[in-house]
Order: C-alpha cells, then sequence, then structure tokens
C-alpha cells in the first residue's frame, strides 16, 4: 500500500476542490497487472520463464493484487513460468489469460490456475477480421465462460475492441457472460482508441449494465499518450481494477503504465491505492533489465533526471524542494542528487562539493564552475564526480 503523507506531496490545491474530489471513489484502487502477457508483446522482448517468475516475485513486492502469468494454450514457456509462479507462494492471485476457446481453457484447468480473463472481439472491424459473426462470439463466449465456471476458474471477461463496438451488442455480450457464470467484466481500449470524456462515459454505462456487485476493469493502451489520463477516467466513471504493465511496456505505444497512473491517483485526487510507491523505481530498473530496454529519462515516476539538478537557477532552490518538485523523492523511493554541466552555477558547485566533502574556497568556485562548463561543452555530457574532484584538485590544489 502506499503510506505517503501529505508532507511528501506538493501539488496544487485545485485538485482539492470538492466538485473534483467528489468524483472519485474513496475506496482503494487495484491493479491487475499483464506486464507477463501483454507486456511481453513489446517487440523485441522475450522472458524466460525463470525472468517471469522474478518479476512476479517483484510485482507482488511492489503490492500488485493480481499477476496475470501468461497465455499457457499458446506458449509452452508460459505454462511453464505459471507452474513456477503457483510453487513460488505468492500473495497476489494468479490469472490466466484465454481466448473464448474450450480447449484454452482445458489447459487453464490442466494448470491448476483458479482465475482468468477470456477475450473475444466484439467490435464489428475485429469481427470482420477474424471472419466470425456476432452471432457466434455470443455463442464461443457463453461456451467458455461456462466451461470455465463448471471447472471453478473465476472469469473476467475482456471484451477486445470494446470501445469501437456497437454499444447494443457489447452490452449483449457483456451480460451474456455474465449469465454463463464471469464475475468481472473488462473494458478494453485495444488500440488506445478512446479519449478520457468517452472513456469514462462507456465505463458508467458498462457499470450500470452489469450493477454493483460486478467489478469493471479498464485496459488500455497509450496510442495518442492519454493511457494514464484514461484510466483516471475510467475510475471516475465506476472501474476499480486497472490492467496495465510496468513501465507501459507492451506492443505499439505500450499499455497503460500502472506507476504512472497510481501515483497520479494518490496525489493529484487522494485515491488510495494498493501499490507500495516506494519500490516502484526498483521494479521499474529489474523490468528494464530483464527486457532488455531502456526508458527515457524523464519519464514520470521512474525516469532517471527526475530528482536530478544540473540548472543553477534550480539548484540555488535545492533545498527547498517544494519549489522545484510536485511530490519527494522518498514518495517513489528516490534520491535526489545535483549533476554538474554545462548549465550548473555557483550554487551547484556548492552543493556538490559538500555532498562529497570537497572544501572550495568562495574566490575559486568561479574557476571552479567555468572548468565544469568547459568540459560539459567539450564532451556534450554530465560530469562525473569523479572528474569534478579532479577539477577541484586542479584549480584549488587540493
Amino acid at each position: 500500500m502506499s503510506h505517503a503523507t501529505s508532507s511528501d506531496i506538493w501539488v496544487s490545491e485545485l485538485n482539492a476542490r470538492p466538485e473534483i474530489r467528489a468524483a472519485f471513489p474513496r475506496s482503494t484502487v487495484r491493479f491487475y497487472d499483464t506486464t507477463l502477457r501483454d507486456g511481453e508483446q513489446t517487440v523485441g522482448v522475450v522472458l524466460s520463464p525463470q525472468q517471469k517468475l522474478e518479476i512476479a516475485r517483484k510485482l507482488d513486492a511492489l503490492g500488485i493484487s493480481r499477476i496475470e502469468a501468461g497465455f499457457p494454450r499458446v506458449s509452452a514457456d508460459d505454462a511453464e513460468a505459471i507452474q513456477l509462479m503457483l510453487k513460488a507462494g505468492l500473495r497476489a492471485e494468479l490469472w490466466g489469460f484465454s481466448r473464448a476457446v474450450r480447449a484454452d481453457v482445458e489447459e487453464l484447468v490442466r494448470l491448476g490456475l483458479r482465475a482468468s480473463v477470456i477475450e473475444a472481439p466484439t467490435s464489428d472491424i475485429k469481427l470482420r477480421a477474424y471472419g466470425i459473426s456476432r452471432d457466434e462470439v455470443l455463442t464461443r463466449v457463453t461456451d467458455a465462460v461456462s466451461f470455465a465456471k463448471q471447472n471453478g476458474i473465476r472469469v473476467a471477461f475482456f471484451a477486445v475492441d470494446g470501445t469501437r463496438s456497437d454499444p447494443e451488442f457489447l452490452k449483449r455480450v457483456y451480460l451474456g457472460s455474465l449469465e454463463a457464470g464471469a464475475a468481472e467484466i473488462v473494458v478494453v481500449d485495444t488500440i488506445g482508441a478512446c479519449g478520457p470524456e468517452a472513456v469514462e462515459y462507456l465505463v458508467r454505462q458498462v457499470c450500470a449494465w452489469v450493477g454493483s456487485g460486478v467489478p469493471v476493469h479498464f485496459h488500455g493502451h497509450d496510442d495518442f499518450g492519454m493511457a494514464t489520463a484514461c484510466a483516471i477516467a475510467a475510475i471516475r466513471g465506476g472501474a476499480s481494477w486497472i490492467q496495465g504493465t510496468i513501465n507501459g511496456m507492451g506492443e505499439r505505444a505500450g499499455n497503460a503504465d500502472i506507476g504512472e497512473i497510481a501515483l497520479a491517483l494518490r496525489c493529484l485526487y487522494d485515491v488510495p491505492v494498493a501499490l507500495d510507491l516506494t519500490k516502484i523505481r526498483e521494479v521499474s530498473e529489474f523490468v528494464q533489465r530483464a527486457s532488455g530496454y531502456s526508458l527515457e529519462p524523464w519519464k514520470p515516476a521512474v525516469g532517471q533526471n527526475l530528482f536530478m539538478r544540473e540548472s543553477g537557477a534550480v539548484a540555488s532552490q535545492f533545498h527547498i524542494p517544494e519549489a522545484i518538485e510536485p511530490f519527494s523523492a522518498a514518495l517513489v523511493g528516490a534520491r535526489r542528487q545535483i549533476v554538474l554541466g554545462k548549465k550548473s552555477g555557483l550554487d551547484s558547485i556548492v552543493l556538490k562539493a559538500k555532498e562529497l566533502g570537497l572544501d572550495v574556497p568562495e574566490s575559486q568556485r568561479p574557476a571552479v564552475l567555468a572548468a565544469v562548463k568547459k568540459k560539459s561543452i567539450g564532451e556534450h555530457r554530465l560530469l562525473t564526480d569523479a572528474e569534478f574532484c579532479g577539477i577541484v584538485q586542479q584549480v584549488c590544489g587540493k
């Protein structure tokens, strides 16, 4: 769970206006992580069963409530990873992924999974692509969901391309899945085709269709850079679960980023989240290493630049974090630091010297700064601490 206090968060008081806060629930938002399935669809990423187990352990420590362990019918590696996870004693629920195909569900039963998403396309675009009719989809959903229910599997029905589906047909499929035994419903923006206002509208509609006793999830993608905003909108609309991935990894522009969403809910809207934000950067780095990619250093929540300060004008305010940051480094388990480069100022020199235990007399600080800037400009990069120590020794004779 996030343990942030108001002393960690310095956002605008406008967020606390009654009409804004009233739009959000006070109940805890929980996360369904699909890094190991949808996240692995990131181009070029291949995770071994052992890596998936290690990531699952990190997700569990992070406070993820449900981990989508894989799609075992189409991947022997996923089946092996699921077996490893089932033996690992994780606190998080392990969920499978299945098409509305009986053989997919049979594989879940064989492995001993007790919960799974079952997917089927609902938009006319997808139905044409698959070459099936609306009636065929309904039949497949009813058969697969009822078979899963008979075998003791809790089902969340996942309407592929739901945001581009005919609303009346979408309602028919959702209600049909519930009649067949589904316990939960997933609103799915498969290709990131919805803005936040439309997501809020659709989630609110779905919640009305299925009734208050049925948990509703939102699963979004980031094709227009709106996945976090859409997830927030889904919570306003009545969703209680957000599906996403670590670092927003996934195919095309990626999935909704669980860390970003949790941070925004907690800091901007004071909504409780079932996530330990102090571990989000550690988990982000672990998943990056396992997957073989790196993120933009300015990425929200986990970017390496978030608490680095190079600019002299900003460094002069470094001792007042709330003047230059919207939330504390401690909230996300980060460390604040001064770095030296082209944009550094005299305050930067003072702070870095203090950090490293160096004595730089005031009269020699301009010369040290000039040497720092010259090296940074000449080499188009920041200086290391060792290089700064060398400059201080050269200029000050220490």
